[in-house]
């Protein structure tokens, strides 16, 4: 018997629609749980004071700094070696026996444990470099771990760019640089911010790699350079809720609660750039 196409269709429409209601509920749970646990937490004097009482009381703005000092330092180490990376790889490498081994490398690099990670900087960077448990060693191994994603992006972006106009452009007797600067490049930005923001935001939640080369349990100062010890959100988390007794669970929660808003501002971010330059695309 065979059926209606139009039913087959609506119940597959229907399967797939309980489908992502069933991977959304657990995110609006888990969302809701830290909004009612955390919000009570969030004061002026909580994201504004150090921390205080054995880190049971005071607030987190040195945690808060720490985050953003190497998120910062993160990008302007990756975007670099990363877009130029993918414009190599897409614009001037050939499909040769190197490149193939250089995109196999950037696959594998993408699905190894980010604990992993933590470990090989702790090794080269903290102890055979000596640059010390710092925010520059922490900054380069999260650099490492996330320049797969942000050669994979660039790639994407480039690609995206319809392969008429760089015949357009050749055909007019610019030079191959140019026509990547001034017409591919130009085309690719919002794809390649987009790459860039989700990098922040997954760089801004990470915990295993800064455990062992960045993130320290308590210190009384703000960074001065890039070879100090921070505080760090997702790492103070850690420590406040499994390493802290008789810990505030309000406060717990109200430290969740700022990274969550800190990840869903930055994704958040890159939803709207990408949806203004599609609406702004010349193609």
């Amino acid at each position: 018997m065979k059926l209606n196409p139009k039913l087959t269709q609506k119940i597959s429409y229907f399967i797939l629609f309980l489908v992502t209601v069933f991977a959304i509920i657990p995110v609006i749970i888990i969302i809701s749980v830290i909004v009612k646990n955390g919000l009570p937490a969030i004061t002026l004097e909580f994201l504004t004071s150090f921390p205080k009482n054995g880190i049971r009381g005071g607030g987190i703005f040195p945690a808060i700094i720490g985050t953003f000092a190497i998120i910062i330092c993160s990008i302007v180490i990756i975007c670099p070696i990363g877009i130029l990376a993918a414009i190599y790889l897409n614009e001037y490498a050939g499909n040769n026996l190197l490149t193939k081994i250089i995109k196999l490398a950037i696959i594998n690099l993408a699905n190894i444990p980010s604990v992993v990670y933590g470990l090989f900087g702790f090794s080269i960077f903290v102890v055979f470099l000596r640059l010390g448990v710092s925010i520059i060693s922490g900054a380069l191994t999260l650099s490492i771990m996330e320049l797969p994603v942000i050669i994979t992006t660039t790639q994407n972006a480039l690609n995206s760019v319809p392969s008429s106009f760089r015949e357009a452009s050749l055909s007019l007797g610019v030079s191959h640089w140019q026509t990547i600067r001034y017409v591919v490049l130009p085309s690719a930005v919002p794809g390649i911010l987009t790459g860039t923001i989700l990098s922040i935001a997954r760089i801004s939640g990470e915990t295993a790699p800064i455990l062992f080369t960045a993130a320290v349990f308590y210190v009384p100062h703000l960074p001065h350079s890039i070879f100090d010890q921070v505080m760090i959100l997702p790492y103070h988390l850690y420590i406040t809720s499994t390493n802290v007794p008789y810990m505030p669970q309000k406060l717990v929660f109200g430290i969740a609660l700022v990274l969550l808003i800190m990840v869903l501002t930055i994704s958040s971010i890159s939803i709207i750039i990408r949806i203004y330059f599609r609406k702004h695309k010349k193609w």
